[in-house]
């Protein structure tokens, strides 16, 4: 989203607008320049409670929509206009969205956990129609009509029984509603939607097919200057020398710019920066701070517990495991991924009259102003972050981190200047999903159903909050709230009906990596256990793994979703393993299921698996998802979302993992962290169940939990070999196979 330049006057009453009327300018160059904008001065209203904080209204009947939650790429942006213009009754092509821009939008968190249509989409819709109630009440009052003998339509309100009618424009004489948001409000019956519920064209699409559209990687600023940040040889590693003389012959270098172990070269252009990094003398300490990798598992086995969460308790499961006419023990591991986005983290930072300004494609643009206020010394108020999809943004990567980057050196040198990480900075510096292991037990009863059910879950310790930015920490700078990522300990409860179960969550006291979001944190890692898990009780008791769960599963959205993933998979009742295994290349099929969070979105799949004995290698030439995420806002961009996970995930089961040694990240480009190519890229079969008439749940992380399970399960089922280590590397399928 191009940035107005912005001043107070453009921010008030514009020919009739409801709050303010400025230019959208399209994003049609591959650079986009953004003029300098300043951070005080705003009259706008941002508070969360506010109709004016979430939309305006122009004197050309358009509505512009301000959305704290930000599209990184997965269609946000179009839904938000979606609801509006549905609550608003509006043609879609009357709205246009901005997004994370602080001194614009309110704070509605972070663009994270499958919120943003949940919850930014129906604060949005609420405020859309608080404004539409106002402007029937307004219309009324002028026209001499009963409220309920009016209607909106296009962008005006107009008797139902004809006659004219008045534009929204012309019924805001003062600029402003002034209104709180009313949680409470009628919203659009569903059985008169549409927009909602309907699959649109995505407004972003066009421009990024045609190579014109604006990403974070693609802006620049007036005056602006180039750095690079020399990272240290080891994570913990101290700076003990600067040679700056080792780049003095280069030409157009401006600065070397060091603050306790932060160091950085700034120059005029990007490949003098590059090439000054790259010659700059530096001598640092040694460090060997990190766990041998070939011990990892036998690290977190001995990292300290500060402390257990019992995440659900009934009956007593170690009294009934004693009772049990069989028993199960198994493990499983999830290995230290890290974000691999496809653009390296990018930020550009001005700080001017003691306003700092950052363009930046993070996710949380709310929480970075405040991360940069903290480090920085400057009041949040003199902050300005403004979010720019980045090429290569989920989770928590390094976008946040190339922000503090670039706003440390933007007030060393005293010109904005843009910081693009490398691909070994995004490999080696952005925060990791952390290991996990999980220690598992079940019962089964003399018919083989599960008795008793205990698992115990190694997870980080920390609630949600903010991921220390590496430029702080390196420059001794003052951090702001740093914590792990929360939620991990989602998903380790279970949604099935067994009599006795206690899961509980170990938190650690540290993990080897900044521990992130990545996407589905947590959830992913504990239903992987879980189902892969109960297939093995599945097994044990020679059901049918379809079967099994449904027997013992009492929600029936639950029970829809895994009746639908079975019709369209072709699902055949059988137990696994399956009875032929001859061949070289095995064939089999696995089952998954996940409440999200156990409170909100349904999704089963089931995944198909070729095995080749010799070799080894995995692949996965289809994959079946049904999905209950209650009302659908677009079901094309539901859909994108359901695709999107299965082939990350599927990417993320069979090859992708951290390597490290002692020092630091050794997997830093794409041969030493490898990830799934076209050739290998499964083809996704989904089903939708849409609920117009429910809440909308989220839709970006749920449908990548079920991905490891179904993928083990079906392995099993083609080999009789069970996988209980993510990656699923053609070393450890050779392995189990000769261990069958």
């Amino acid at each position: 989203m191009n940035a107005p330049a912005l001043s107070r006057r453009s921010l008030l009453l514009q020919g009739g607008a409801l709050v303010v009327g400025f230019s959208m300018a399209g994003r049609n160059a591959l650079a986009q320049t953004f003029a300098p904008v300043a951070t005080d001065g705003f009259t706008k209203a941002v508070a969360p409670d506010q109709v004016d904080s979430f939309l305006a209204l122009g004197a050309d009947g358009r509505a512009t929509i301000f959305s704290g939650k930000v599209d990184l790429g997965t269609g946000i942006e179009t839904a938000m206009a979606q609801i509006a213009a549905e609550e608003l009754d509006l043609p879609l092509d009357r709205v246009a969205v901005v997004q994370g821009d602080t001194a614009l939008t309110p704070d509605q968190g972070p663009t994270y956990g499958s919120l943003s249509i949940q919850k930014g989409g129906v604060e949005i819709r609420h405020a859309a129609a608080t404004a539409r109630a106002r402007l029937v009440q307004r219309a009324s009052e002028r026209l001499g009509v009963p409220v309920d003998a009016l209607e909106t339509r296009d962008g005006a309100v107009r008797p139902k029984a004809g006659g004219p009618g008045l534009a929204y424009a012309e019924l805001v004489t003062d600029g402003r509603l002034d209104l709180k948001v009313d949680p409470a409000v009628n919203t659009k019956d569903p059985a008169r939607f549409a927009l909602v519920g309907k699959s649109v064209a995505r407004i972003d699409i066009p421009q990024k097919v045609m190579g014109r559209f604006t990403y974070m990687q693609d802006v620049r600023v007036p005056g602006m200057v180039h750095a690079r940040v020399v990272r240290p040889p080891a994570i913990g590693a101290s700076l003990e020398s600067v040679d700056e003389g080792s780049v003095a012959g280069i030409p157009g270098v401006l600065k070397v710019v060091r603050q306790g172990n932060f160091l950085a070269v700034v120059a005029e252009k990007e490949w003098a920066a590059v090439k000054a990094a790259g010659q700059l003398g530096a001598t640092w300490s040694k460090w060997e701070g990190l766990p041998e990798q070939d011990k990892l598992w036998q690290h977190v086995r001995a990292t300290k517990v500060t402390k257990d969460d019992l995440t659900s308790s009934t009956g007593d499961a170690e009294a009934a495991l004693g009772r049990a006419a069989r028993t199960l023990e198994a493990s499983y591991d999830f290995a230290i991924h890290t974000h691999g986005s496809i653009g390296p983290s990018c930020a550009v930072a001005e700080l001017k009259d003691g306003l700092l300004t950052c363009w930046t494609a993070s996710q949380m643009t709310h929480a970075l102003r405040k991360q940069l206020a903290a480090m920085t010394g400057l009041a949040p108020e003199a902050v300005r972050c403004i979010y720019v999809e980045g090429s290569g943004c989920y989770g928590r990567n390094g976008h946040e981190d190339a922000a503090g980057d670039a706003a440390l050196l933007a007030r060393a040198v005293g010109r904005p200047v843009r910081v693009q990480w490398s691909r070994a900075d995004e490999h080696g510096w952005d925060p990791k999903g952390p290991p996990t292991l999980i220690d598992l037990k079940a019962g089964l009863d003399a018919d083989g159903n599960v008795a008793a059910w205990s698992s115990q879950f190694h997870v980080p310790e920390g609630a949600a909050g903010n991921v220390p930015l590496v430029a702080a920490d390196l420059a001794g700078l003052p951090h702001e709230t740093a914590m792990a990522p929360g939620n991990v300990i989602q998903n380790s409860a279970l949604p099935y009906a067994f009599p006795n179960v206690r899961t509980v969550c170990h938190r650690l006291a540290s993990t080897p990596f900044r521990p992130s979001w990545i996407r589905t944190p947590g959830r992913m890692q504990n239903t992987y256990a879980n189902e892969a898990f109960l297939d093995e009780c599945a097994a044990a008791a020679g059901a049918d793994p379809l079967e099994y769960r449904l027997r013992a599963l009492k929600d029936p959205r639950g029970i829809a979703v895994l009746e639908r993933v079975a019709e369209i998979a072709g699902w055949q009742a059988r137990p696994s393993p399956a009875a032929d295994m001859s061949g070289d290349v095995l064939r089999g099929r696995g089952l998954s299921y996940v409440k999200y969070e156990l409170n909100r979105t349904y999704v089963a799949g089931v995944a198909e698996v070729e095995v080749d004995r010799r070799t080894g290698r995995i692949r996965v030439p289809r994959f079946f998802v049904a999905q209950d995420c209650g009302q659908i806002i677009n079901p094309d961009g539901v859909r994108n979302q359901l695709d999107g996970n299965v082939i990350q995930t599927v990417s993320r089961v069979l090859m992708e993992e951290v390597t490290f040694d002692r020092g630091g990240v050794t997997s830093l480009d794409w041969a030493s962290y490898p990830i799934i190519t076209f050739p290998d890229v499964p083809e996704v079969v989904t089903a939708l169940i849409d609920r117009p008439t429910e809440k909308p749940w989220g839709a970006g992380e749920p449908s990548a939990a079920i991905v490891p399970a179904a993928i083990s399960n079906a392995i099993f089922d083609a080999t009789g070999a069970r996988l209980r280590s993510v990656p699923f590397t053609p070393a450890k399928v050779k392995a189990a196979l000769r261990a069958t």
